[in-house]
């Protein structure tokens, strides 16, 4: 018998990670003792992991920059119209992984700090997540990064350099607890900071009409420093740029005004101006008006549109000469994509610089506006929609309230022109609501300001046209699209699942990581005995590893041939995690009641950060957590079941834990998730799916079949149906006998012994103002959570319907989804063509 392969042996056969060639090799332990070598300072000859880290991750670095040059240089050879992605949230995690996938450099690397006594696992494990997003809207920013770059877009993402990124979590008796994402602590080895590009943004100050135009003056000024990452295709040798922006206060700041002697307290509130970039907001999906958000948006749209235009101005590589004025040809070279309307400012600011900067006439900057910029709506929860007081905008943006005031008077008379004497349509579709206090409808502003609107799953977007957009869209139908959400195969399988894309390529070669739609081959594999097992040892051997790592943070031991059933998402009444909680507490009671029975056994995980100030999310997670206690420490239900709460779920858990799970919890009310990306991680990574028709999972069901997938529940029209009667929590209630009983154990501190009426809230909550209807897709749920559980006990039956759904996957590459923004909205074309290597001569 030959004795089982090491893990650095195993990972040698995998060949999706690249070759390791001896002269790369030996040129990569030289290149790495190089960086130690400047790493290590006089006075420390010792090194520690983090030095390994930091030497690895600058001769990885290095492989970049020549490619970045060469990258940059071709665009402006070419000059081909760029894409501006603007968003506030970039959600990135680790960099190092992803870096050497994308340049093939994964099994290099593993051999040369093999050779050099190193464990490379340890020294990946020492980078810091880049926590720069919330949740599903700035992860989607990076993985279309990583699509654009690998489909050859000059694209750019554009965002802020937040100094303290989403918080991490810790849990503590149970709660919640915060503490401040100090990301940057040890330096960042991917980003350069750029202060030949240092941009002013202005705020405050009054407006001058005069005759040649309108002056913005008394301004304060807040400098925007630059720090480029680059972000590499998936081995096309192109190099793109994400450009972050960090508040630096201006030299004279405060200094120049009459404060005699004080001096020392004008150089303190230097701060004042640099908190601009100093902490994400942790908000998702929900609108929080505050003055420090709004000029956060601003400071990014400013100093970007600066950027844009200065591109635009010159024309060849290194030049500063100016070389284009005619501002008609900007939407030929400039497509400028709105992440949600967290950028809107971009529209007022454009209007802003052309009318009062370059001296355009209001109709065609307008006519330039509109062609260039485009918008991207991620939610329909009305609290999430931004709304800024009229008030705050004046004070803050003079200058860009007049102009919102110009945009909404001419968009009224249109709108009057078209439907006349329909005074509530006018009242509807303005950009200013009247009312308590005045406020900008950002949305709106984002619609009449863009030539396309999208969603971002087809039911999404429906919703869009029938709701919330109704107005707009009878207006202007030819406006709105869908784009569907989709996920990096790089990050999301190569990278995270090795051995699942190694039996991928076995059967069907290497090029689905480019072409996703490849995985359909997979469907005449699906009867291949070989096949189903080699599929159901790597989801095995992954849940064994993933079991070692939760052994390792909890106190739990894990029953690694259990169901691994995880919901992972932020805390939000419309995800439903409190459903989740009502079948494991039937689930738990079930097995109770009839202990001898063989009872299918589970790991239920649920994981996700509550915003801080959301107090309903946070008694959610208290719950969760309370349920852990009394279920794992039960002798009766041992094994069978366990309830784990993952503490601080980020990217790097994600790219863990979505690998190891079997059922994948999808179940927010029909008609709330936009689209979920979570849900296509978890399909590609061969979990099934339990969830509602809603976002995406529309259409993982029709690409996988209804019948692979578990889809319970309340569609759309159920749900506005059941509005319509009214929905009655206690009918369910009292109609329901295992519901009336865990609802009774909840309210009556079953899961709460020291403090009986701890959930008392969330109980008052679900029966009696409940908005996404809990209880009416409960009784649903449970059966089929007991349809998942047969299957379960069928492994063969289970892995057919896993490799339908890998073979489904192919839609829901990010690839496809940037291909069509490039096609229909950005007018670019993408290419799979590689350019030339900095080291090829030709």
């Amino acid at each position: 018998m030959s004795k089982p392969l090491s893990d650095h042996d195993r990972r040698k056969q995998i060949s999706v990670r690249g070759l390791a060639g001896v002269e790369n090799v030996s040129d990569l332990k030289q290149n790495f003792n190089r960086h130690l070598h400047f790493t290590l300072v006089k006075d420390r000859n010792v090194a520690t992991k983090r030095d390994y880290y930091f030497a690895l991750a600058n001769t990885v670095r290095d492989h970049l920059i020549g490619r970045w040059i060469r990258t940059q240089q071709y665009y402006y050879e070419k000059d081909p119209k760029r894409v501006y992605y603007i968003s506030l949230e970039f959600y990135m995690g680790r960099t190092l992984q992803n870096t050497m996938v994308n340049l093939g450099l994964e099994n290099a690397c593993d051999e040369a700090m093999y050779q050099l006594g190193l464990e490379m696992e340890e020294l990946e494990d020492m980078e810091e997540d880049a926590g720069l997003g919330n949740g599903g809207l700035g992860r989607l920013a990076a993985c279309f990064l990583d699509s654009m770059a690998s489909l050859g877009l000059a694209a750019y993402g554009y965002g802020i350099r937040y100094e303290f990124g989403i918080f991490n979590q810790k849990i503590v008796n149970g709660w919640q607890v915060e503490e401040a994402d100090d990301w940057l602590r040890y330096g960042n080895p991917w980003e350069k900071a750029r202060p030949e590009y240092m941009r002013p943004v202005h705020f405050y100050g009054r407006t001058e009409h005069h005759p040649d135009g309108v002056k913005w003056v008394d301004t304060q000024v807040v400098l925007a420093l630059p720090y480029d990452t680059p972000i590499p295709g998936y081995r096309n040798n192109i190099v793109n740029t994400m450009r972050l922006w960090s508040a630096k206060a201006p030299c004279e700041f405060n200094l120049k005004d009459f404060n005699v002697g004080g001096y020392i307290q004008a150089v303190l509130d230097r701060n004042l101006a640099e908190n601009i970039s100093r902490v994400l907001y942790p908000n998702d999906n929900f609108f929080e008006g505050k003055e420090l958000r709004l000029k956060q948006e601003y400071f990014v749209v400013s100093a970007t549109l600066q950027d844009i235009i200065r591109r635009f101005k010159v024309s060849k590589f290194g030049s500063r000469e100016i070389a284009r004025t005619d501002f008609s040809k900007l939407p030929d070279k400039v497509a400028i994509q709105l992440n949600d309307t967290h950028p809107a400012m971009a529209i007022p600011e454009l209007m802003r610089v052309l009318v009062d900067e370059e001296k355009l006439n209001w109709e065609t900057a307008w006519d330039i506006c509109v062609r260039t910029c485009a918008y991207t709506n991620h939610t329909v929860l009305p609290e999430a929609l931004e709304r800024w007081p009229v008030e705050l905008f004046a004070h803050l943006l003079p200058r860009h309230l007049e102009i919102v005031y110009e945009i909404n008077r001419r968009h009224l008379e249109r709108v009057a022109a078209k439907y006349p004497g329909d005074v509530d349509r006018l009242r509807r579709m303005s950009l200013i609501e009247e009312g308590g206090q005045k406020r900008i409808n950002m949305a709106h502003l984002c619609i009449v300001g863009s030539h396309a609107v999208n969603g971002v799953a087809q039911i999404h977007s429906d919703i869009l046209k029938a709701t919330v957009f109704k107005d707009f869209y009878e207006m202007e139908p030819h406006k709105f699209q869908n784009k569907t959400n989709g996920i990096t195969p790089r990050r999301w399988l190569v990278m995270c699942n090795p051995g699942l894309a190694e039996v991928i390529a076995e059967r069907i070669g290497e090029d689905f990581i480019r072409d996703l739609d490849q995985l359909r081959n997979l469907i005449k594999f699906v009867n291949d005995e070989a096949f189903i097992r080699d599929i159901a040892k790597v989801k095995q051997e992954n849940k064994m590893k993933f079991a070692v790592h939760l052994e390792e943070h909890y106190k739990v031991k894990i029953n690694p041939n259990s169901m691994f059933d995880v919901q992972v998402k932020r805390i939000h009444e419309y995800k439903r995690q409190l459903l989740n909680c009502l079948h494991i507490i039937t689930y738990y009671n079930r097995i109770k009641k009839d202990p001898n029975k063989q009872w299918t056994p589970r790991t239920i995980m649920i994981g996700g950060k509550a915003a801080p100030g959301y107090h309903t999310a946070k008694m959610i997670i208290r719950l969760i957590t309370a349920i852990g206690e009394v279920v794992n420490n039960d002798p009766v239900v041992g094994d069978r079941l366990k309830v784990i709460f993952l503490e601080n779920y980020r990217v790097t858990l994600a790219e863990k834990g979505i690998p190891a799970a079997d059922l994948s919890e999808q179940i927010s009310t029909a008609g709330t998730e936009a689209s979920g990306t979570g849900n296509m991680k978890f399909m590609l990574n061969g979990a099934l799916t339990i969830g509602t028709m809603d976002g995406a999972n529309v259409e993982m069901a029709e690409e996988a079949g209804e019948e692979n997938l578990f889809i319970f529940g309340m569609r759309v029209d159920d749900v506005e149906a059941l509005d319509k009667r009214g929905y009655h929590a206690e009918e369910y209630y009292n109609r329901l006998p295992e519901l009336k009983q865990a609802i009774d154990q909840i309210a009556g501190g079953f899961f709460s012994p020291k403090q009986h009426d701890l959930f008392k809230e969330i109980v008052n909550m679900l029966m009696h103002h409940d908005r996404f209807k809990v209880f009416a897709d409960y009784e649903d749920y449970i059966k089929c959570q007991e349809k998942v559980n047969a299957l379960y006990k069928n492994p063969k039956e289970w892995t057919k319907k896993v490799i339908y759904n890998i073979a489904g996957c192919g839609k829901f590459s990010s690839d496809r989804t940037i291909a069509q923004y490039a096609r229909e909205i950005w007018g670019v074309e993408p290419t799979l063509e590689k350019i030339p290597a900095p080291d090829d001569k030709h």
